[in-house]
């Protein structure tokens, strides 16, 4: 049971990773190529721009959320330039609590929240828990 223990951090920061990426991947993979980004900027316009805030601005946080939620997520999925993925994936949500937030002041965070945390988790555990990622793998050869 010894040697199980000495693995659990890497295999929790695993899990957590994966989880997350896995979330992130397939929501911007929706997006862009199942729901289209066309139909979700269509879809947010409306109440964005009644809020004053121009299209373009708009558009741009959609597009930029859908692209950075696939990357993101896939290079969380496989463990790759993990850390610039997860200050993009805290940006990405910061814009997202804002855009929400300044639309409607009381939002269901549900879906924001755990993905929140899990970042958060990511960013705080050291480095040498990641050893099942492609990262460790090429720094540590």
């Amino acid at each position: 049971m010894e040697i199980l223990n000495q693995y659990n951090e890497q295999v929790a920061a695993f899990a957590a990773r994966v989880f997350l990426g896995l979330l992130l991947f397939f929501q911007g993979r929706d997006a862009i190529f199942k729901i289209g980004i066309k139909h979700v900027i269509e879809t947010y316009q409306y109440d964005f721009a009644n809020k004053g805030i121009p299209k373009f601005i708009t558009s741009f946080a959609l597009v930029f959320n859908a692209y950075v939620q696939l990357i993101g997520g896939l290079l969380l999925i496989v463990g790759l330039f993990q850390y610039p993925a997860l200050y993009l994936l805290a940006l990405h949500l910061l814009i997202t609590i804002f855009g929400f937030s300044f639309n409607e002041a009381m939002w269901d965070v549900k879906h924001v929240w755990p993905r929140f945390v899990l970042i958060l988790f990511l960013l705080s555990i050291p480095a040498s828990w990641q050893k099942f990622s492609l990262d460790y793998l090429i720094i540590n050869p």
